[in-house]
């Protein structure tokens, strides 16, 4: 375990623990934790997983002002569901965005080329929906940690497999937590 990894445990379990509580702060620790983990990653030879860091630090910034600003009249975002037509687009785009992360990783010398591209896949839809506030985050990061844990668990990343365990666990209590602060009647709004 090296100070990097524990740095990332700690400040993804914060940051995640801060989302199920959908507290905008998660956004400014979530870019504490990308540069932590963009390290880690780049270090195991996780290509995929090292620039998705630097993508969710392009993310955090623009989800951090969608909870700020990005509502109605400029105000904060309200927790919805995204709707149909947004899940079905962000699921149909999993398939050709994994196979092509898999065919450039394979290339890189990436040490699990289609278990990085999925897993980058998964967590970009996640984190696009996060960003917008959206109910169906959860399951996405769900699909993500479920293939995460073992990944890491082969790399020897077993504290950075834990804190995705611990991820896991906060995911499944997001949702339960993001269903009841939904507003009464909110009706699914297209991302």
């Amino acid at each position: 375990m090296s100070w990097t990894e524990l740095l990332g445990f700690v400040t993804g379990a914060i940051g995640v623990w801060l989302t199920v509580r959908a507290n905008i702060w998660n956004f400014p620790v979530g870019i504490a934790n990308n540069v932590f983990f963009l390290v880690l990653f780049t270090g195991a030879r996780l290509y995929a997983d090292a620039a998705l860091q630097l993508v969710f630090l392009v993310l955090a910034v623009h989800g951090w002002w969608q909870w700020l600003r990005g509502g109605e009249r400029r105000a904060g975002r309200e927790i919805r569901s995204a709707g149909g037509p947004t899940l079905g687009l962000l699921l149909v785009l999993l398939l050709p965005v994994t196979w092509a992360l898999t065919v450039v990783l394979a290339r890189a010398g990436d040490s699990a080329p289609f278990w990085d591209a999925l897993t980058t896949a998964l967590s970009l839809a996640a984190q696009w929906l996060l960003n917008t506030k959206r109910i169906e985050n959860w399951y996405f990061w769900i699909a993500a940690d479920l293939v995460y844990i073992p990944l890491y668990l082969a790399k020897g990343l077993d504290l950075t497999a834990l804190v995705y365990l611990l991820f896991l666990g906060m995911c499944l209590v997001g949702l339960r937590s993001w269903r009841r602060q939904q507003p009464a009647g909110a009706a699914a709004v297209a991302a």
